[in-house]
């Protein structure tokens, strides 16, 4: 799956480059970033590194690893990103993507793909709206791809990410992984063949 640029009303979610790393860094620079998401603020070497890896894409054919930068079109520069791993599915069920394990009760789907989302936008530019928009801009692309679920997983105490995720379309479930919950959101069902 190709990424390609993304516009919403004040962004532009911009394909991931290894350019973008020197201003990534600063923007995710703040340790109180990394609470719920764990690690700590990347060097601007490392997360070039980190870029690298992501722009050269999965070595599973299978998976796509979608990025993108979310630059204020207002202002012109990065305030954070967007990302969308999409797995390719020959007949899943919703439970078997994100959690590692599937239990075969989940909401079932044909072939396509499940997209799982995630998010981060700098302190200085948080409770502005901008993840809550970025967020809504991906989803959006991806329900022009042949993705049947949106899925991310957000810590239970993460009131702010819940609010994204609902802003999104996303619902939560009965589901935990890793002490996270997981969101969903159909976007189209296909009966398995």
């Amino acid at each position: 799956m190709e990424t390609e640029a993304i516009p919403t009303t004040r962004l532009i979610l911009l394909p991931l480059l290894v350019e973008h790393a020197e201003e990534m860094a600063e923007v995710l620079s703040d340790p109180d970033l990394h609470t719920f998401i764990g690690g700590a603020p990347s060097s601007p070497e490392a997360l070039c590194s980190r870029y690298e890896r992501l722009v050269a894409g999965s070595p599973d054919p299978t998976v796509s690893w979608c990025n993108w930068v979310i630059q204020l079109r207002d202002q012109g520069h990065l305030a954070g990103t967007v990302q969308a791993t999409v797995t390719a599915t020959a007949t899943a069920t919703a439970d078997d993507h994100g959690s590692g394990h599937g239990h075969g009760h989940g909401t079932e789907y044909g072939h396509g793909c499940v997209a799982e989302i995630a998010w981060v936008v700098g302190t200085p530019w948080q409770r502005r709206g901008i993840a809550s928009e970025a967020a809504r801009g991906l989803v959006s692309w991806l329900e022009t791809q042949p993705v049947q679920a949106v899925i991310a997983h957000i810590h239970p105490d993460h009131h702010a990410s819940a609010a994204v995720a609902t802003a999104a379309g996303l619902a939560p479930t009965s589901h935990r992984h890793e002490g996270e919950t997981r969101w969903q959101r159909t976007t189209r069902r296909v009966s398995s063949p």
